[in-house]
Order: structure tokens, then sequence, then C-alpha cells
């Protein structure tokens, strides 16, 4: 099972706490703590929690299906980055798109074909501001 990208966010906010706690490192360096405040990785989450189980729950997975989901979950990260303050740059944006495609890839789903009878790249790009 893939490791939810909110998993890893809250890991190094954790470790970077700790290490300006123990004066080891300088809050100006702590990055985590800037680029993932607590209530974005909450919402982010949240969106990538339903997405998971959207997928998950699909039998057999129709394009259209998968294309509805994946659309649900980037529209909802949209939201949340222009709701919480634009996290979500160039690091967050790849890894999130990579994240969305894992999640279909391990449902079974061959994500290259599925782009390739769309006609794009990524599945997120259609749809992403971020």
């Amino acid at each position: 099972m893939i490791e939810r990208l909110t998993y890893r966010w809250q890991r190094e906010m954790a470790e970077q706490g700790a290490a300006i706690a123990a004066g080891t490192l300088s809050p100006d360096e702590a990055y985590a703590l800037k680029a993932f405040p607590p209530a974005f990785v909450d919402a982010v989450d949240a969106a990538l929690k339903a997405y998971e189980q959207e997928i998950a729950s699909l039998d057999s997975p129709t394009d259209k299906a998968v294309w509805v989901a994946v659309e649900r979950v980037v529209r909802t990260l949209n939201g949340v980055d222009l709701d919480l303050g634009q996290h979500i740059e160039t690091i967050t944006r790849e890894e999130l798109s990579e994240y969305i495609e894992e999640v279909l890839a391990e449902a079974g789903i061959d994500v290259e074909a599925l782009l390739e009878r769309r006609g794009v790249d990524e599945a997120a790009g259609e749809w992403r501001d971020w």
C-alpha cells in the first residue's frame, strides 16, 4: 500500500518541531512547518482519503468512473489550496499528481492506457489549478 503524502508531511513537521525544541534547527529553516500548516494537511488528507475510498469502491472501474473520481479530488485540492493560502507549489504539485496516479495503479488500473485513451500526459492536469 502506498503511503499518503500527508503522513510524510506530518512526520516532517513533527521532526522539525522536535529539532526546534531541541535547539538543533532554527525556526527559519523549518520548511515543513511553513509549507504544511495543520489545517492544510488535514484538508488534503481528507480529500486524499475520500479519493482512495472512491477508487477502491469501484468494482469494475470504467474510464468514466475513474475520471469522475480524479476530477473530484483535483477540484477539491484546488479549493483547499485556494482557501488555505496556496501551499501547493512545484514539488508538492508533482507529488500530488504522482499520488493520484499511484492510487489508480494500486487499484489495478493501467494508468498509461487510461491517460492514452484520454489523450493527456497526467491524470490531474486537466482540472488542476495548482
